[in-house]
């Protein structure tokens, strides 16, 4: 698949990194520095370059879309019309000093991001997990035992999308439901960064649902 970038810090970054290596087109936007951007396409190294979002965004299958929740209107307004577009979100809505969410309960950021972009199809996927990990888990995706990572999201074809870009990155998706289940997987993400950099253990943190029972 051709993957757009918006946002190329640390989530945007390592994900389209590796999705390049798992063999899809990908092209980073949206960075302070365009030598940044042109850094990244060169060390994913498979089919990657960079772009602006508006670049980014046309002929692409799927959008990530991965910058400060004070940033979506701004890299929304550049990447044009996004009609039809599958945009897989782990922008948490978080205020301007990252202390809290500024959506919750009632609602949640990936809603929030839905009602901007009516004409696309959101799926909150990715933001549960620290950037750290990705690396680890995509250099392990071949163990039998795989790290779980929750998505939502309200069209099937686009969940599809987003469960197939998990599995590449080296996670087990697990469909949590319609995107309004985001109201709860955006608060859980702040139990894994408490626990990923509050913790004595690190950052490389993931987490695994199993069942029990017959």
């Amino acid at each position: 698949m051709q993957i757009g970038i918006l946002g190329s810090g640390l989530m945007g970054g390592k994900l389209g990194t590796l999705f390049a290596r798992a063999g899809h087109e990908v092209v980073f936007s949206y960075a302070r520095s365009e030598q940044k951007l042109k850094k990244l396409a060169r060390d994913a190294k498979g089919k990657a370059r960079s772009g602006t979002p508006r670049e980014a965004a046309q002929g692409a299958d799927a959008l990530l879309l991965a910058v400060h929740w004070s940033r979506v209107d701004d890299v929304l307004q550049q990447a044009g019309d996004l009609s039809g577009k599958v945009i897989v979100t782990c922008s948490l809505p978080m205020n301007a000093g990252d202390t809290g969410l500024v959506i919750a309960h009632s609602s949640s950021g990936a809603e929030e991001l839905a009602k901007r972009v009516r004409k696309a199809r959101v799926v909150s996927a990715f933001g549960t997990v620290p950037s750290e990990v990705l690396f680890g888990v995509f250099e392990a995706r071949r163990k039998a035992r795989r790290p779980s990572l929750v998505y939502c999201g309200d069209d099937a074809r686009s969940k599809q999308v987003a469960a197939g870009l998990i599995r590449d990155v080296g996670f087990d998706p697990v469909d949590a439901g319609p995107l309004r289940i985001a109201r709860y997987t955006e608060p859980f993400t702040l139990l894994i960064a408490q626990l990923a950099y509050e913790g004595d253990g690190g950052p490389e943190l993931a987490y695994r649902f199993e069942r029990f029972g017959k």
